[in-house]
């Protein structure tokens, strides 16, 4: 059993910066795939950047170049620093942890542990 548990969300001018993070349980957690996804009203979860047990990493166009994932296997923390924010980004932000090694982490389907989810906003 996996528990993921977000926070750093905020409001925050265009243009600003955030960082996230993501505290997990679990003896294992150095081999999860570990991903980040948002979800904004009225529009469909999306997958943004994801980080395998070898610290790679993959993003969406949407926020390639302005957010970075990254994870401390020693803390068990996963975090997301996102720059250059725009209203666009505005959603709830939520951590999963993969843990079946089953192909990629950013195109995985069994992200089966989620955290609450913390939200972001950057307004215009």
């Amino acid at each position: 059993q996996v528990q993921l548990q977000e926070s750093g969300g905020g409001s925050v001018q265009a243009g600003g910066s955030l960082r996230l993070s993501c505290a997990a349980s679990g003896s294992t957690y150095s081999s999860y795939c570990m991903g980040w996804f948002r979800q904004a009203p009225g529009r469909e979860r999306e997958g943004i950047a994801s980080i395998d047990s070898f610290r790679r990493t993959r993003y969406a166009d949407s926020v390639k170049g302005r957010f970075t994932i990254s994870r401390d296997n020693a803390k068990n923390i996963l975090y997301l620093q996102m720059n250059s924010l725009k209203p666009e980004d505005t959603a709830m932000y939520y951590c999963a942890a993969d843990d079946t090694h089953l192909g990629s982490c950013y195109t995985s389907q069994y992200y089966g542990y989620w955290g609450q989810g913390t939200q972001v906003t950057a307004p215009h």
